[in-house]
């Protein structure tokens, strides 16, 4: 019998390693103010170019819908605002909705969330009280279809729905807000539902410059931390501070078990003569170190490890919105699907450990052996970028496009591309002990393509740089951290 349940361990650690490691997930808002977007079909064709797995859309447009049919995406749908009485009055006219708009699409289309009401405390008309009986009969009718299980219903709110949020220890919630917020928190616990924001780091910063700086609102490491004075922790970022000014307004209602999901963030590409920090340099750092954020679990001071889902806000400039120039210019994508920055959605590529933006170069630099490198150090160079490297050398292997012509330096030049490719084209990236060297003249010969700057490749194997010295461990690490434990437990138990 203990012989068996030896041989059973591996087995149950992939179990427990299946159910434990999963990770933040990072989506994209696609909203559609706009009157020059590319057609849902198309859209849908771009999110999966990108290999974006969730997607948020603000209603039920049953032609983006059918868009994402059959596409591995995830979709949350939304119930506007200017529904929701017609929603809490009466329970048929959810049964119907449901009926025409979710329903024919469902599970073709993969819906896993509905978002009743957006951002309530903020619409110009008080439908706040409208929220609660909304969900509820939008719940009746999934159960009533028996989706109850696979469907998700929340509501997304503001920051504003704090009446303080600094500092994240005092964060409470606007206590005129407390009849129809009370109720709701109670609906998302019995439906194991997540309480839903939408965090703007960079409205802290452009509305109170003197107090909060660009580098804190950015992710920088050479922000000046914040220190908490009432828990003694430590804010190295905005965005944590605002989920954990969230969290503990939750635990001040005996709520802290209710797991928070960032429905938007993001930053903008464009703003006004004013609004100086609005650039595509700043919007590319901020996405870029949220998604790391989110992908290594870093969690908040508060809660360590914790994970957290987050959609960014947005996939398009969206022309038609009103307000400031900003208003319109949060997309990553222009009108004709070509980006406005690049954006690395696995949040493992490489970043400057000074500005903590992705590390690039100018498009048209390759690395290649160096002519004056000895065949002992192209060899060890090789070696190495095709083993601990993670270069991927399956190219220069016989009957492969790059294994002629059948030379150490050849074959050398090629790996030690790869490598430099997969890692920003970094100068660092090309030094291989000084057997390698830069060049702008395209190394590709006839079936064999050399990487370049820009081109799409995998980053899941790349070498990266930390964006700060005090990274936390990488989320398959802390995974086994946590799994070792249970796992001496059941040897412990085994061995009686």
């Amino acid at each position: 019998m203990a012989r068996r349940l030896m041989l059973a361990l591996p087995v149950l650690l992939f179990l427990l390693l299946v159910g434990q490691c999963h990770g933040g997930k990072i989506g994209v808002c696609y909203g559609r103010n706009a009157d020059d977007l590319p057609a849902p079909d198309k859209v849908a064709q771009l999110i999966q170019q990108q290999s974006i797995k969730y997607v948020r859309i603000y209603d039920t447009n049953i032609d983006v819908i059918k868009a994402f049919a059959n596409t591995g995406v995830e979709l949350m749908v939304g119930v506007p605002n200017s529904d929701l009485l017609a929603f809490a009055q009466y329970q048929s006219n959810v049964d119907t909705w449901l009926k025409n708009s979710i329903l024919p699409y469902y599970p073709d289309t993969m819906i896993t969330y509905i978002t009743v009401g957006a951002e309530v405390t903020e619409s110009p008309t008080n439908v706040s009280a409208l929220v609660v009986p909304a969900m509820r009969n939008v719940h009746t009718a999934l159960k009533k279809a028996g989706l109850h299980k696979k469907i998700t219903i929340s509501s997304t709110h503001s920051l504003g729905i704090l009446s303080r949020s600094f500092p994240p220890s005092a964060g409470a919630f606007n206590s005129s807000y407390a009849y129809f917020l009370k109720p709701m928190l109670q609906f998302l616990v019995e439906n194991q539902a997540p309480f839903m924001v939408d965090l703007y780091p960079y409205y802290a910063y452009q509305n109170s410059r003197s107090n909060v700086s660009l580098n804190y609102a950015l992710f920088s490491p050479e922000s000046q931390d914040v220190i908490d004075p009432n828990t003694g922790l430590v804010y190295t970022n905005m965005f944590d501070a605002q989920v954990d000014s969230i969290f503990f307004a939750l635990m001040a209602l005996n709520f802290k078990t209710l797991k928070i999901m960032i429905t938007e963030s993001g930053w903008p590409n464009k703003g006004a003569v004013k609004e100086t920090g609005a650039t595509p340099d700043n919007a590319q750092t901020y996405n870029t170190n949220l998604i790391r954020h989110v992908v290594n679990d870093s969690g908040t001071p508060a809660k360590p490890g914790e994970e957290i889902d987050v959609y960014i806000f947005s996939l398009f400039n969206e022309n038609r919105k009103p307000g400031i120039e900003s208003e319109r210019n949060w997309g990553l994508f222009f009108p004709d699907k070509s980006s406005i920055y690049s954006l690395d959605w696995t949040g493992r590529g490489n970043v400057d450990v000074m500005t903590g933006a992705n590390i690039t170069s100018a498009n048209g630099t390759w690395c290649i052996a160096s002519t004056n490198a000895s065949e002992t150090d192209l060899q060890n160079a090789l070696n190495w970028a095709c083993g601990p490297g993670n270069v991927d050398c399956s190219a220069i292997q016989p009957s492969q496009p790059c294994y002629q012509p059948d030379t150490l330096a050849s074959h050398a030049s090629y790996a030690f591309n790869s490598y430099y490719q997969q890692n920003g084209a970094n100068v660092v990236a090309c030094d291989f002990g000084g057997a390698g060297i830069r060049t702008t003249k395209d190394p590709s010969y006839d079936t064999c393509v050399y990487l370049a700057a820009g081109n799409k490749m995998s980053t899941t194997n790349s070498t990266s740089l930390p964006a700060r010295s005090d990274s936390g461990p990488v989320p398959c690490a802390k995974c086994f951290a946590t799994l070792l434990p249970m796992l001496a437990i059941v040897m412990a138990a085994v061995m009686v």
